[in-house]
């Protein structure tokens, strides 16, 4: 599997639509038969048992179980807004905002000022969880938001920030401010594998992968497809590794590695509404997405913006995030944005990016608001 000068491989991209650019690989022929398509899947699961869950780093506590999500409370104090870090409830779990020291975004946040800190530990679906939706996420988030106290600062990684940005303009007057941080708002502003490999594949193929697990998607045996032998070079690009301690660098590996092996399940409806109205349909762009009853219109979005997008990013391109500046009602000049030289994973864990990006964005959410 071939990567280029900055990292960029599909093994360094661990999110849900595995099986889209597993579909890339594929001939055309291969892609037109669903049905075969989806049960090499779904069989590709040889591995026996389950890896260990990873670890938090930053020590914390579990502030309200719900059955979508643990939320998570980093907390050193009691004032300033609450900012709540909505992670994607993707291939791989939410430990990524957390991921080691020197690679935490929790604590990038919190050592610039982020007092009152949450995460949301989105759970694995379960056989009794396989009919869950979009929906269904996105109440337990508002739940959650009521928890900690609205109006919230709420900061969104990848498809977190589409669940956030749809959660402010379906409930504007509980968010301050909004950061956006390699999420992909507009498929169609730029091409990406986002926005041409689901055109590539029928929704058939999605649909028997669903059947064949079950009403879930399974996670282990997407990510088997692929046998995710990480390189040390590719991980070491994506941490943007600062120590010359050959113990660390291993031991920072090893955990990276641990990390991508444990995925989480994903209920048949969420993904399925997920590939079809988000990433084959672009529904939220083009102002179609029904979210909790009504049609989300992101001109409701008039709260402060912050864009963060990443240079290299194989899953989600600079432009399809920037693409938010003229979709929401934020004025211009309360939009900010910054491109980072980083790939996807890069934009999170990676040491250089926590140091100097994510410590401006902290202090931007530390300024007073403005609309």
């Amino acid at each position: 599997m071939s990567q280029d000068d900055h990292g960029r491989s599909p093994s360094g991209t661990p999110f849900f639509l595995w099986p889209l650019i597993a579909a890339a690989a594929a001939s055309e022929a291969m892609a037109t038969q669903a049905g075969h398509f989806a049960r090499l899947m779904v069989a590709a699961g040889s591995s026996p048992g389950r890896p260990p869950r990873p670890d938090w780093t930053t020590p914390h506590r579990v502030r309200l179980e719900l059955g979508t999500m643990e939320l998570r409370d980093f907390s050193r104090g009691d004032g300033g807004t609450a900012v709540l870090v909505c992670t994607p409830f993707a291939l791989h779990g939410s430990t990524m905002a957390d991921f080691a020291p020197g690679h935490s975004l929790v604590q990038a946040l919190a050592d610039n000022g982020c007092r009152r800190l949450f995460v949301t530990d989105w759970r694995s679906s379960s056989e009794e969880m396989r009919l869950l939706t979009i929906d269904n996420y996105l109440a337990e988030l508002n739940v959650a938001v009521d928890e900690v106290g609205a109006p919230v600062d709420l900061v969104g990684l990848c498809q977190g920030g589409v669940m956030e940005l749809i959660f402010a303009a379906r409930y504007p007057a509980k968010v301050r401010k909004l950061v956006l941080a390699g999420a992909p708002i507009d498929l169609a502003a730029e091409p990406s594998l986002l926005s041409a490999v689901p055109q590539h594949l029928p929704l058939g193929v999605f649909d028997e992968i669903v059947r064949l697990g079950e009403g879930r998607v399974l996670g282990r045996r997407v990510l088997d497809l692929w046998e995710p032998a990480l390189k040390g070079r590719e991980g070491a690009v994506v941490l943007q590794l600062q120590t010359s301690d050959d113990a660390e660098v291993a031991g920072l590996l090893r955990r990276f590695r641990d990390w991508f092996a444990w995925t989480v399940d994903l209920p048949g409806p969420y993904y399925r509404q997920t590939v079809q109205w988000l990433f084959k349909e672009n529904r939220l762009a083009e102002g179609r997405f029904v979210a909790l009853g009504r049609t989300v219109d992101l001109g409701e979005v008039r709260q402060p913006l912050y864009l963060l997008a990443a240079r290299d990013d194989e899953l989600v391109a600079p432009g399809q995030l920037l693409a938010a500046r003229r979709l929401v009602g934020t004025k211009p000049d309360l939009i900010e944005s910054t491109i980072e030289p980083c790939g996807h994973l890069g934009l999170f864990v990676g040491a250089n990016t926590l140091q100097q990006a994510w410590a401006n964005v902290a202090r931007w959410l530390g300024q007073a608001s403005s609309t």
